[in-house]
């Protein structure tokens, strides 16, 4: 599919995605939800390629969250079965992707299978540089920044160095996401205004794009027109 977003205009090295709406497409197909998640799920692949192709370095997705455990036993199910699905691909097709698989969350409340798979996509991708997927599994960003700053009063404790000396760009390390950039530009399908715990340090100077498309219907074409909301914004960091 050709690109519409500008391509001489600067694209986001870091997108992030709330993907909601999974079970809102279902039932307006009086499907059940669990239909909805397996549409999502092939949505999550084509977006997960196509930012590849287009030069996206890095893809942030909220795949589970910390307060998803509350949702029925089956749907909880299906949802863990269609992340093992996705890993056991991501591991035969590394080769021919060259994508580099991370993981936010705390991943200890998942199957030992399940750990065991992702472990593996980590260890397997770490040498792909170009485009790297991070998958936010049992994830919650306040749950991120205390276990940040639990690091750091450890670490002070530990070493006796001033607490104090934190700063942002520190602190920042310590979170998941510590080694990338923050996104640049963060989308909520689905027709939700808020972004649900997702990112919350993070996304202190990312670029919010909401659109009522659900997330089964979220294309190429769509994330394109946000990469061109994006595009035509002013991003000046508190400046003038």
């Amino acid at each position: 599919m050709a690109l519409h977003a500008k391509q001489d205009n600067p694209m986001p090295q870091h997108i992030a995605i709330i993907m909601d709406g999974n079970g809102r497409w279902a039932k307006k197909r009086l499907l059940p939800r669990t239909a909805g998640h397996a549409a999502g799920a092939e949505t999550f692949r084509k977006i997960a390629l196509y930012c590849r192709e287009i030069g996206v370095k890095y893809l942030t997705v909220y795949a589970f969250s910390t307060e998803n455990w509350k949702r029925p036993q089956e749907e909880v199910s299906k949802i863990m079965s269609l992340m093992k699905d996705y890993l056991l691909e991501a591991i035969r097709d590394m080769q021919k992707n060259h994508v580099r698989i991370n993981f936010f969350g705390d991943l200890s409340a998942l199957s030992p299978e399940l750990q065991a798979l992702a472990a593996e996509a980590g260890k397997e991708s770490e040498i792909y540089a170009d485009s790297q997927v991070n998958m936010c599994i049992n994830y919650g960003s306040r749950d991120e920044i205390l276990r940040a700053a639990r690091k750091w009063a450890s670490h002070c404790a530990q070493t006796g160095e001033d607490p104090d000396s934190l700063t942002a760009d520190s602190f920042s390390r310590l979170l998941y996401s510590g080694d990338i950039p923050d996104p640049d530009l963060i989308i909520r399908p689905g027709g939700e205004l808020r972004i649900s715990n997702f990112l919350l340090w993070q996304a202190a100077y990312a670029e919010l794009y909401f659109t009522d498309v659900l997330w089964p219907d979220f294309d190429e074409r769509e994330l394109d027109k946000a990469i061109e909301a994006f595009q035509a914004r002013n991003r000046r960091y508190g400046g003038i």
